[in-house]
């Protein structure tokens, strides 16, 4: 993925010495394949509810980290974890009732036909796993995917990441579509503009010999820039790829677990129904444990021809920690939560936009937004450099977030389920700080 707002050799200067040693040592054992957020990346030494801690004890707002989603170790998590590990943890081939009963909490936050869930180690796997059961029930192998996703980070998925770089070439079993983009398409057009592309590339597909299998999407198209509006703008390109025997994937590793707020699950915002969903990243607050929930009728087609078995996929330790952050999510509210501060956020971004020409766009869905930096707004031109500036000036203020987008010029932000109203009241006036000094200097700052 792009890190537009990541370090570089030539930050190094800028270090201390030891901050310096510590990058050469990284590099040195692990190699160079591995990136560092910031220009001046952040040494972190503890975490706790929506703070992140340096080594010298400052403390962060943690307003990116969709991992620990209901809070930096969260007491509640942590608890079942320990006690989990000190009893018991090893595969699923013995009996064991954990996995059970998280997989009944787990299914009744679906809707009715979504009744069967297989469990992996992470959402690469997740969407790997669901990639072939899509590909053993269709017995086509073509996927589409939109041109600047992300999908994870195992071979044949990350062949469907564009977003990973350059280096990625894109499989002739693949075709991209337009992410739908309102704000550069039109909100009137999005869902004709994707429903067009989905019938232009099966198409493709099927000119050039390839049977299409699925429709692969992340639910808030995170990586392509966040978006989120007009609600139900997917509908008519997934009917169309259903009609056409393609089975459609909502890759909800980024948008779902109430991450969307009024939904649990981001593509409920788009009143349609997914064939299979894969889920990664805030199932277990940082434990490893991802999953696939589908039809019972996919997994039974697959399960009676392949075996399938994933050797610490859905362990109990994890299963203690993945039952626990749902019924944080439930018990706690957070969904509610999300919904609720989410707009306050919003609204708030959309008050800054009023202010700072800078930006472009605001748009997004409970605690998830993406706002668009532009050096012109009647032309729309990507203000890659200043999303570069303010990415690391928030950093310097004590406020988390990235980037992201193929033009590089979208402030991605994903509170953490946590926030409360003060958290979100700190990363706005944080934002205004910075946008105000990055303003040019004929103009007026924001107070």
């Amino acid at each position: 993925m792009s890190m537009l707002n990541g370090f570089s050799p030539a930050d190094a200067e800028r270090l201390s010495q030891q901050e310096r040693a510590l990058i050469e040592r990284r590099e040195r054992l692990l190699g160079p394949a591995y990136r560092l957020f910031y220009e001046r990346p952040l040494h972190t030494v503890r975490g706790e509810g929506v703070w992140l801690y340096d080594e010298q004890g400052r403390r962060y707002l943690d307003a990116y980290n969709n991992v620990a989603s209901v809070g930096h170790c969260h007491p509640r998590v942590v608890e079942a974890i320990c006690t989990q590990a000190a009893q018991l943890n090893t595969h699923t081939r013995y009996l064991q009732q954990g996995i059970l009963d998280y997989a009944e909490q787990l299914l009744a936050t679906f809707p009715a036909g979504l009744e069967r869930v297989m469990f992996t180690c992470t959402g690469s796997e997740a969407n790997d796993l669901a990639l072939r059961i899509a590909r053993h029930f269709t017995g086509g192998e073509g996927v589409i995917i939109t041109q600047f996703a992300y999908h994870g980070v195992t071979g044949d998925i990350s062949a469907l990441s564009p977003s990973l770089g350059a280096g990625v070439r894109l499989p002739a079993h693949a075709r991209c579509v337009r992410a739908p983009d309102a704000y550069r398409l039109g909100t009137q057009n999005v869902a004709a503009a994707f429903a067009a592309d989905v019938r232009a590339a099966i198409d493709d597909l099927r000119a050039r010999g390839i049977k299409p299998a699925a429709l692969l999407l992340d639910g808030i198209f995170a990586s392509d820039g966040v978006f989120a509006e007009p609600c139900g703008f997917l509908a008519e390109g997934v009917a169309l790829a259903r009609a056409e025997g393609l089975l459609y994937i909502a890759d909800e590793v980024q948008s779902g677990f109430a991450r969307t707020g009024e939904n649990m699950w981001g593509f409920q915002r788009h009143t349609v129904q997914p064939d299979i969903v894969t889920l990664g990243k805030p199932m277990g607050n940082g434990q490893p444990i991802a999953g696939v929930v589908a039809r019972a009728d996919l997994i039974e087609s697959f399960g009676r021809s392949v075996r399938y078995f994933n050797t610490f996929g859905g362990n109990p330790v994890s299963c203690a920690a993945a039952k626990a952050v749902l019924e944080v999510i439930q018990e706690e509210g957070l969904q509610q939560r999300s919904a609720q501060i989410g707009d306050y956020l919003l609204q708030g971004f959309r008050r800054l936009a009023e202010h700072h020409e800078l930006i472009g766009d605001v748009r997004g869905a409970g605690m998830f937004f993406g706002i668009e930096l532009v050096s012109n707004r009647e032309t729309k031109a990507p203000a890659a450099q200043a999303t570069r500036r303010i990415v690391n000036d928030l950093r310097e203020h004590g406020v988390l977030i990235s980037a992201a987008g193929p033009l590089e010029n979208i402030l991605k932000i994903r509170p953490l389920l946590a926030f409360e109203k003060e958290h979100a009241d700190l990363m706005l006036d944080a934002l205004n700080q910075v946008l105000n000094a990055n303003k040019p200097s004929h103009t007026t700052p924001v107070l």
